[in-house]
């Protein structure tokens, strides 16, 4: 008998997989906390034995090198990526023996697309293939986008991602489960998973439009439904390819009320981890919200410049454990210092906490018909924006915003995303450069029931 264990990475969107017998395992596209791998398998009574990489991951920081030093597993990794540390380099058509006892086996099977050296690993039990690996291949509805390498290898992957998928469509029963890495909120992903969120081989040939339409229609689909990149991801490669430093979780240095306002005044970042709600009522002046519950890693990562300290404000210390958690995820390995509580905690004697309305798109469209003149703020991404927006609201793409501030007319800002999370960054964010602002905390769908005018392409 065999088991598959599916561990969510949710803040990052991915899944990593720990697969395997009675007595040993292998693990699949681990993140960089590796801790909570170590203890799946100890729940299983495993010991894991090989650690794979589907390919030289964009989007994250991988724990794949730590994993294996830890645990004396062999580290696979395809053998045409290029990496520094050492690993063991697996070719197409290679297999690993994963526990002997359950005649478990690994074989590689090359899928160039996402990355040109993408391999997927299909599961075999006595020679029959019971799952496959798909990492950003195959993914369900969807499959992994080819613009994360370099943009002149654009075209060619994306035909090479058709051609990867045929060949697993090919090859495997119709019923071998798919087991992706991506494609559950990851910017790796060309588009969101449909559906749900199992599959199989059978069930992508029928829906997914890597199977439904041509290459050329395929291609040219794939191409133009291509999102944003996130910034921090030209650091996560050759980070994963140089040999990632071990974590460290441990607690950082504590920030007293001084310390906080040195720090802002010095222009290094106070996050302030705290729901929406609670640091709209009340925060440090200065300081930026970013929810711990939210795509905290993806969005802060995104928009930080790369290497400057961040001090991290939490309700308590579970969230600023969790936080630092997602955050060494992504390459933000120590906090300058950090500090739990409230804002009572956190500012000097004397000094009041900032704060700033919210609002819903009701109350949005009852002070257009009011009182006219200020600006409207939509900060989602241009693909959103696309399928429909607020006439006359400026656009500006939250990850932008930070060096377009400048670019706003003057006047109150009221601004919107899709939900209320992002626009509450932007509200922090420009709440923090002096800016009159009220954050619209609020479902997109609901501008359209408050009588907003929303063109749609």
């Amino acid at each position: 008998m065999f088991f598959v264990d599916t561990i969510e990475v949710s803040g990052l969107g991915n899944r990593v997989y720990l697969a395997g017998g009675e007595a040993t395992a292998v693990v699949v596209d681990p993140p960089r906390d590796v801790d909570r791998l170590i203890a799946a398998a100890a729940r299983r009574g495993v010991r894991i034995a090989h650690v794979v990489e589907t390919h030289v991951h964009n989007d994250y920081v991988s724990g794949g090198a730590e994993l294996a030093r830890i645990t004396g597993a062999a580290y696979l990794v395809p053998a045409a990526a290029r990496i520094a540390h050492p690993h063991v380099p697996v070719h197409d058509g290679d297999r690993v023996e994963v526990d002997a006892a359950a005649g478990l086996t690994l074989r590689a099977l090359a899928t160039p697309g996402h990355t040109p050296h993408h391999t997927s690993y299909v599961l075999e039990e006595a020679g029959a293939s019971v799952a496959v690996f798909t990492g950003g291949s195959l993914l369900i509805g969807s499959v992994g986008r080819p613009d994360l390498v370099e943009p002149r290898l654009t075209r060619g992957l994306a035909r090479a991602q058709y051609a990867s998928a045929h060949r697993l469509a090919a090859e495997l029963p119709e019923e071998t489960p798919v087991l992706p890495t991506h494609g559950f909120g990851s910017f790796c992903s060309s588009s969101r998973a449909e559906g749900g969120d199992t599959t199989t081989i059978g069930r992508e040939k029928a829906s997914n439009g890597v199977f439904t339409r041509d290459v050329e229609g395929f291609v040219a689909d794939l191409l133009a439904g291509l999102d944003d990149i996130p910034a921090y991801y030209a650091h996560m490669g050759p980070v994963n390819a140089a040999g990632p430093a071990p974590v460290d979780l441990t607690p950082p240095a504590v920030a007293d009320a001084d310390g906080i306002a040195a720090r802002l005044a010095a222009g290094e970042w106070v996050v302030d981890l705290r729901h929406r709600v609670a640091f709209a009522q009340g925060h440090v002046a200065g300081s930026l919200n970013f929810e711990a519950e939210g795509q905290l890693a993806t969005y802060l990562a995104w928009l930080i410049p790369w290497g400057k300290p961040v001090t991290l404000l939490a309700g308590s210390a579970a969230q600023l454990a969790a936080a630092q958690r997602e955050l060494v995820r992504v390459g933000i390995d120590r906090p300058a210092a950090a500090a739990t509580g409230s804002p009572a905690d956190w500012l000097r004697p004397g000094e009041a906490p900032a704060s700033f309305p919210r609002a819903t798109f009701a109350e949005l469209a009852d002070r257009r018909r009011g009182a006219p003149g200020f600006v409207v703020l939509d900060v989602r991404r241009d693909a959103e924006r696309r399928e429909g927006h607020i006439e006359g609201s400026f656009h500006i793409p939250l990850h932008t915003l930070p060096r377009r501030l400048d670019g706003l007319p003057e006047g109150e800002v009221w601004v919107h995303c899709a939900g209320g999370m992002r626009a509450a960054i932007a509200a922090s964010l420009l709440d923090a450069a002096g800016r009159e602002v009220v954050a619209v905390d609020d479902s997109f769908e609901a501008a359209e029931r408050a009588g907003l005018v929303v063109r749609r392409s």
